[in-house]
């Protein structure tokens, strides 16, 4: 359901995880999928405003499009963090009011900000007047027993005056004591209706939804009512679930995929790794759910994840992996993928 101008360009999206999404999770997803909008982990404006920037900013140009998420609640370092992830050629920069982590409170950001709309909408200002990319907000429905719409719609309404037009919105409260971030993403009962009410009231802003969504149907079921969904944890441990989404929700004419095709896309991205001296590794701990649910993929996994030959730099690991899938689920995928022209694996 979309009321705006157009589809939205975040109509399937991939939720920033911390230790998960960074750049070369982004990279292994964007070899499955060339349309899902893909979000980093959360970068604070500490870390931009008095650390390594090219540690925390840099990415690979395949990634496209691809969003910064940032922390913070000062609007002047928001503005300037903002204007570095421009400046790095990020499309959009979104403002974390969502995280509900100890580590997040003391900094007095995250998901308390929701208690502040109005320092929230100064922050939204800031980085508005600083950038000319889009300024997203993620943020929950609640905070600890509040349980009233008019809450998060009153945040919204709040927010999008100051400037932002897109709202994803994690469809649970945040429980800011007693419970950990684990079961702040599982305890707290989801309230997809609040985020259909969202786009209700507000039929101009574009609305996301988040939050316990693990399958394309349960996608289509959501986007009857808003303009987008994000996906979280189920596209990390099943990251083929995006293969699809080209096809189902962007219309794309190119064929889908197959596993043994992403495989070499992989390969090739992990020798550009390695001919920049980082550790194979690093890339291969996100590529461990490609074959989840396939018969071989605990071999595949276990191969993948050997340690001395990720040290050794072995390349040939991926085709020992392989040895553990079985022909014929192979061949099965292979013939119901192929298509007239052969595909590539490259990035698009």
């Amino acid at each position: 359901m979309n009321t705006t101008s157009k589809p939205s360009p975040r109509r399937i999206s991939v939720a920033p995880m911390m230790d998960w999404t960074d750049t070369r999770c982004r990279t292994f997803h964007r070899l499955i999928s060339r349309h899902t909008w893909l979000y980093t982990e959360m970068v604070t404006t500490g870390a931009l405003l008095h650390g390594d920037v090219p540690r925390h900013l840099d990415f690979n140009a395949e990634e496209h499009p691809v969003a910064l998420q940032l922390g913070g609640s000062d609007p002047a370092d928001l503005a300037k963090s903002a204007l570095l992830g421009q400046t790095w050629g990020y499309d959009e920069i979104n403002l974390n009011c969502g995280c509900p982590s100890e580590r997040v409170q003391r900094g007095a950001f995250g998901a308390c900000l929701m208690s502040e709309p109005t320092l929230v909408a100064d922050c939204v200002k800031a980085m508005c007047d600083a950038v000319s990319i889009p300024v997203t907000v993620k943020h929950r429905v609640g905070v600890d027993d509040v349980e009233d719409y008019s809450f998060v719609r009153d945040f919204v309404g709040t927010v999008a005056a100051a400037g932002s037009k897109v709202f994803i919105v994690h469809a649970r409260n945040a429980i800011l004591k007693g419970l950990s971030p684990k079961e702040n993403r599982e305890i707290p009962p989801l309230k997809y209706d609040y985020a259909y009410r969202l786009k209700r009231d507000f039929p101009d802003l574009e609305i996301l939804i988040n939050g316990g969504i693990k399958t394309l149907a349960e996608v289509e079921m959501h986007l009857q009512h808003v303009d987008g969904v994000m996906l979280g944890r189920e596209a990390y441990h099943n990251p083929y679930l995006l293969a699809e989404v080209d096809r189902r929700f962007y219309d794309a004419a190119a064929p889908v995929r197959s596993r043994a095709e992403i495989e070499d896309g992989l390969r090739e991205y992990a020798a550009r790794e390695l001919a920049s001296g980082r550790y194979l590794g690093a890339l291969t701990r996100h590529v461990l759910g490609l074959y989840h649910g396939e018969p071989g993929a605990r071999g595949w996994r276990r191969t993948m994840s050997d340690h001395r030959r990720l040290a050794q730099a072995d390349l040939d690991i991926f085709d020992d992996a392989r040895e553990f899938l079985t022909g014929t689920a192979r061949i099965n995928e292979e013939k119901a993928l192929r298509s007239t022209s052969k595909t590539t694996v490259n990035f698009v």
